[in-house]
């Protein structure tokens, strides 16, 4: 047996057998580069979604936000802190519910973010630049609705959770 055949798996292994390892992969790279690409941006990651989607989305208030991006309400609100104090967003009252605040981004904010969006795009090109284009194009797509669908399914999972997990498994108990 040579080391080529030692390395093959079984054809109805060869698929899908290796999926977590993959997507943590993808995962690491992508947070790596672009924290890195966003070190400039308060809270790095975490600042750009939450900037991307009070630009992007019609999220209503500060809770329904902390519900889109399943992040605990005391985080949110040091993150908006911060991304308030860097002149990036502001909270206004809801004018339906005074009792409530929405985030809105501010004209620097929406410029921060464009440019935001031209250095994540970069890195995600980095990341994936082992794929065709229409590839990338087809794994972000997919992705995205692969996310979109595990929330509507399972309102609440934890996303940052996934990610520490893959990010530092030799960090936690029992591993």
């Amino acid at each position: 047996m040579s080391d080529a055949d030692e390395c093959e798996l079984p054809a109805d292994r060869a698929r899908g057998s290796n999926f977590g390892w993959s997507l943590g992969m993808v995962l690491r790279r992508w947070h790596d580069h672009v924290e890195e690409a966003l070190k400039d941006l308060p809270h790095g990651s975490r600042g750009y979604h939450i900037l991307a989607v009070v630009v992007h989305e019609d999220v209503p208030t500060q809770g329904a936000l902390a519900s889109r991006l399943v992040i605990d309400r005391s985080v949110l609100t040091y993150v908006i802190d911060d991304l308030e104090n860097a002149g990036l967003i502001e909270r206004r009252l809801d004018p339906r519910d005074r009792r409530a605040r929405r985030i809105v981004a501010t004209d620097h904010g929406r410029t921060v973010l464009a440019d935001a969006e031209r250095r994540v795009a970069h890195a995600e090109d980095h990341v994936l630049g082992g794929l065709p284009e229409q590839e990338r194009a087809t794994f972000r797509d997919f992705a995205e609705r692969a996310a979109e669908a595990i929330q509507a399914a399972a309102p609440g999972t934890d996303p940052c959770a996934a990610v520490t997990d893959v990010l530092s498994p030799a960090d936690q108990p029992g591993r």
